[in-house]
């Protein structure tokens, strides 16, 4: 059993930068693949990072390439998402989830994933 929680939400201007962390529990944390997901109000839920379990690897939708990168602390149980240049339309609810499989195309699929947290509001003002 795996268990998120995450934080670092929060209300900034366009153009400012926040960090989310997701905390989590459980021995085998550090073999899973993690992602970040957003979603808005009247919309799906949206792939928008994963890294792989060793951190390696990671994947970016590209609307946050360049902007967003997502890592990983084994030792602390933490995945980090470091949000820059940020716009009004990454306004969302984001939540990170835990995956047994490793990364690979099939990690932007959120009906894959095993564990989910309970989110975080973000909010960018123009």
């Amino acid at each position: 059993q795996v268990q998120l929680v995450e934080s670092g939400g929060g209300l900034v201007q366009a153009g400012g930068s926040l960090r989310l962390s997701c905390a989590a529990s459980g021995r085998t944390f550090s073999m899973y693949t993690m992602g970040w997901f957003r979603q808005a109000p009247g919309k799906e839920r949206e792939f928008v990072a994963a890294i792989s379990w060793s951190g390696g690897v990671t994947d970016y939708v590209d609307s946050v390439k360049g902007r967003f990168t997502i890592s990983r602390d084994r030792a602390k149980n933490t995945v980090y998402l470091q949000m820059n240049s940020l716009k009004p339309e990454d306004t969302a609810v984001y939540y990170c989830a835990a995956d047994r499989a490793g990364i690979g195309s099939q990690s932007r699929l959120p009906n894959l994933y095993d564990y989910w947290g309970q989110g975080t509001q973000v909010t960018v003002s123009s």
